[in-house]
């Protein structure tokens, strides 16, 4: 495997800075299966930056993905997607209740879940490859 190149924003390692522990914990997990996604793909250029506010990542031919914690739901961090995809919607249909979903823009966990490490790359897989599946049924989800 070669190595990604990354275009990081320096305001990205703020956010992470300001994340109470056990979130940091958890939000850098989100962000190494994010990276460790985009290196199986052979996804050379990733930038990595802040959208709204949270770090985000996005790829040519993928659509954004982002990750975040807020204190209105301090129990909680998620993996957030756009909305107007068909992607949060083939991940219930294929994944049904492994994962707790926000309506059609989201992920989330609770600080203690266990990330279901497999299922959550082939999400991660399919929003960086989305321009390409968009047109398959399920996205190319369990391919």
């Amino acid at each position: 495997m070669s190595s990604i190149e990354r275009s990081i924003d320096p305001e990205v390692q703020k956010v992470f800075s300001n994340y109470p522990t056990q979130v940091r914990n958890s939000i850098s997990n989100l962000r190494k299966l994010i990276l460790e996604t985009a290196l199986e793909l052979g996804i050379t250029d990733l930038e990595e930056t802040l959208k709204w506010g949270e770090p985000s990542y996005l790829t040519k031919h993928g659509s954004t993905i982002r990750i975040d914690w807020k204190e209105k739901k301090p129990d909680q961090y998620a993996m957030y997607f756009k909305c107007t995809s068909k992607l949060v919607p083939s991940f219930q249909l294929a994944y049904g209740d492994l994962f707790n979903y926000e309506t059609t823009r989201a992920i989330a966990f609770k600080l203690d879940d266990e990330v279901p490490v497999k299922e959550l790359k082939q999400c991660i897989k399919a929003a960086f490859t989305y321009h390409k599946v968009k047109h398959l049924p399920l996205l190319g989800i369990g391919k």
